[in-house]
This record gives C-alpha cells, structure tokens and sequence, in this order.
C-alpha cells in the first residue's frame, strides 16, 4: 500500500493505492488520524479542512480496512471534522463496503473534485 497526501482546494487529502488489508491498515489509520488532528487544529483556528481519503487506486479492501475506515469515520464526527471518502465506483472498494452494509454510513463520493467543493 502507499499513501500520499496533499491538499486540495482547502481539503487534506489522503491518497491510497495498493492494498488496504490487516497489515498495511496500521498505516492507513495513522495517516488518516494525522490528517483528522491537523484538521482539526485548523477548525479550532476558524480555517476548516475536511479530510478526504482518496479509494479510487485501492485494489482490495478487506474487513480490517473497513472497520479502519469507520473507525476514522466516527473520530471525524467527534471532532467535528467530516471524512468523505472517494470510491469512484472502484469495485474493489465498494462491493465489501455494500455488503458490510456501509453505503449509508459512510460519506462517498465518486472524485476528488466532488468530493472538495469550492
């Protein structure tokens, strides 16, 4: 799995390739959970930065992953921080994230662009 971050008009976006699986997911929470807390400390500063986490390079996801991603989910809420994360109708993401019966639990959005309003 690699991670790549960068920010996008105002958002933080965590851009995940590879294999998203019980050992790379150690990685996957700890980038996600920086970006949270760097978003956070903006909000609290008047200048909100939403996290996204980019799944469209994700070739498989399993239930470790998805628990991550709810997980990470439920902190932004917390914080006051949406995550949203891009699918992109990327099979491999989305068909255990349908069954695990998450499509409505999770914020999804098919790009980064629609995903980072103006």
């Amino acid at each position: 799995m690699t991670l790549r971050r960068a920010e996008v008009r105002g958002h933080l976006v965590v851009h995940v390739s590879g294999e998203v699986e019980a050992m790379t997911v150690p990685r996957l929470a700890q980038a996600v959970a920086d970006a949270l807390d760097e978003a956070s400390g903006h909000a609290r500063r008047g200048d909100p930065r939403p996290v996204v986490v980019d799944l469209t390079d994700v070739t498989f996801l399993d239930s470790a992953g998805l628990a991550a991603l709810l997980d990470a989910t439920e902190r932004g809420e917390e914080l006051g921080e949406p995550l949203r994360l891009v699918v992109d109708r990327n099979r491999p993401v989305v068909r255990p994230i349908e069954i695990a019966g998450l499509v409505h639990r999770l914020a999804l959005y098919e790009s980064v662009q629609d995903a980072t309003p103006a």
